[in-house]
């Protein structure tokens, strides 16, 4: 019993780690799905919120920064508002967008 209780505590760590998500990778799959809309670094592309009349929310911003990973995984997965699904992601790629956008708070 003493010996498995470690045993356990180390492969949940080890799970955890080996599931955590990577920014860096999320920063490439950001630039292939979500840069034209959002900007290289989160600031809203001026003409696409012109074009759709909306206001793009700056990713950097406090209250995009809030938002917990379920949240973002959501709008993502969703769409909001006049945003629509990326369907093109999925999986890993959502879980590495989501840490990449975290990674750009101010």
């Amino acid at each position: 019993m003493r010996t498995i209780f470690p045993t356990l505590s180390l492969l949940c760590l080890s799970i955890s780690v080996a599931s955590a998500a990577d920014a860096t990778a999320g920063q490439a799959t950001y630039a292939k799905a979500c840069k034209t809309c959002h900007g290289a670094d989160g600031t809203a592309n001026p003409a696409i919120a012109k074009m759709m009349n909306v206001e793009i929310r700056d990713l950097k911003s406090p209250e995009v920064q809030r938002l917990s990973d379920a949240d973002l995984k959501q709008i993502i997965t969703a769409g909001k508002g006049k945003m629509r699904p990326v369907a093109s992601v999925s999986g890993a790629d959502l879980d590495n967008i989501i840490a990449y956008v975290h990674s750009l708070k101010k």
